[in-house]
């Protein structure tokens, strides 16, 4: 079996990927520490695939203690170049229903306490941002949503909160009048990290709960959102396996060029074991 060239992030609820053959789990060391979990490596059909649970099976960290350096480099480590995450996400907007889903091309970060970049230290770099999701990725997965008969909603703007606490009324009132249309905790530093790393990123968002800004339907729980999760993913399931058989193998995007002008220190000036410590993000840097 080849190198895994797709990984899925399993967000709540989504401890593991079905119709996978030829599972193999695999422990990856990172710089970073231990991944959130052992990586599950097979094949749908022809095509390898990686799969992660963000939070581990059983659900052990936190939003905030997500090991996510760890996570992407060490699905880069194995060859990923496209990572499709799945999330449950709370809608800001009355059309965006629960068991809707959504595909975003926006992101407004209001973490706080995480570490959102590989470059630090000794040497520095400024990818661009302006577009968080690839766009391709993120076409063809809204395609296999739409495959599946599900209620699709093409585009909008993720807001990700710190956590582990849902909103107040306020905040999501405030959100609301920002036009965003979904909320969750776990899309940052994700998608910067993969920009960093060159791997094309797009998120598939199941609407669990409309936030607390509804005036007539539940505000958000754990339980509520758990339930919803759980009548989504199996849905979810076959929308992985779609978008997995589905996706070209050329690249035509700016995600795998990322970096090319995005180190502005002297390289010369970089040490030996920042070049090694990276070296699985940035090639043999020149």
């Amino acid at each position: 079996m080849g190198e895994p060239k797709i990984g899925v992030i399993g967000g709540s609820g989504l401890y593991k990927m079905q119709g996978l053959a030829d599972v193999e789990e695999v422990d990856i060391e990172t710089p970073f520490g231990p991944p959130s979990d052992r990586i599950a490596t097979g094949r749908l059909g022809e095509t390898s695939v990686a799969f992660l649970p963000r939070h581990g099976r059983g659900h052990r960290f936190s939003p905030t203690d997500i090991p996510v350096r760890a996570n992407i480099f060490a699905l880069k480590k194995l060859g990923v170049e496209r990572i499709v995450s799945v999330s449950a996400l709370g809608s800001l907007k009355n059309e965006v229903k629960p068991l809707d889903v959504l595909v975003p091309d926006q992101l407004i970060d209001r973490t706080r306490r995480r570490v959102s970049t590989f470059f630090e230290g000794s040497i520095a770099a400024h990818v661009s941002f302006s577009d968080p999701f690839c766009p391709v990725l993120s076409q063809e997965l809204g395609r296999a949503a739409r495959g599946q008969s599900l209620e699709t909603h093409m585009g909008g703007t993720y807001v990700v909160m710190e956590g582990p606490q849902f909103s107040t009324r306020a905040e999501s009132n405030l959100y609301r009048s920002w036009g965003a249309s979904v909320i969750g905790m776990t899309a940052l530093p994700e998608a910067k990290l993969a920009r960093e790393a060159q791997i094309c990123y797009a998120t598939l968002a199941l609407v669990t709960d409309y936030d607390c800004w509804h005036k007539t339907e539940k505000e958000v729980s754990v339980g509520l959102v758990v339930a919803n999760m759980q009548k989504n993913v199996a849905a979810s399931q076959e929308v992985l396996k779609s978008v997995v058989l589905s996706i070209p193998d050329q690249r035509d995007c700016m995600c795998p060029t990322a970096l090319a002008n995005a180190i502005i220190t002297d390289l010369g000036q970089v040490p030996e074991e920042t070049r090694q410590r990276l070296l699985v993000i940035t090639g043999h840097l020149r």
